[in-house]
């Protein structure tokens, strides 16, 4: 008989966070806050070692928050990093793999690729 006790006791507290978690109102959503920095290096915060840059509400949301330290860009300019993003696509499934132009001047040093 002491067995059966010591089992219910155990599944009980077991169960315990799950009726926790059911408990909470559905319209209770996470706090999630996104920040896309364009040309903007991670070594060009303090919180990861920067003397020249002053960051301090940047360092601050990383010191209350979740760095994310091990990551990459899909591609080296900004426009198909944002459509990736946006689409969860990778910028080459896309066909998105240069900047989008503001607009058509011809006097750049680099030509346009043609869409």
């Amino acid at each position: 008989m002491p067995s059966i006790s010591l089992f219910s006791v155990a599944v009980s507290l077991g169960l315990l966070p799950l009726i926790s978690c059911a408990r909470q109102p559905d319209d209770q959503k996470p706090n999630i806050i996104f920040i896309l920095a364009d040309d903007f290096g991670w070594a060009q915060t303090g919180v990861y070692g920067s003397d020249y840059y002053h960051t301090p509400n940047i360092d601050r949301l990383a010191a209350e928050g979740m760095r994310f330290t091990n990551a990459y860009a899909a591609c080296s300019v900004s426009s198909p990093t944002r459509a990736s993003i946006m689409t969860g696509k990778y910028p080459a499934r896309l066909h998105l793999t240069d900047f989008i132009a503001g607009n058509n001047r011809n006097d750049y040093p680099l030509s346009q690729p043609d869409w």
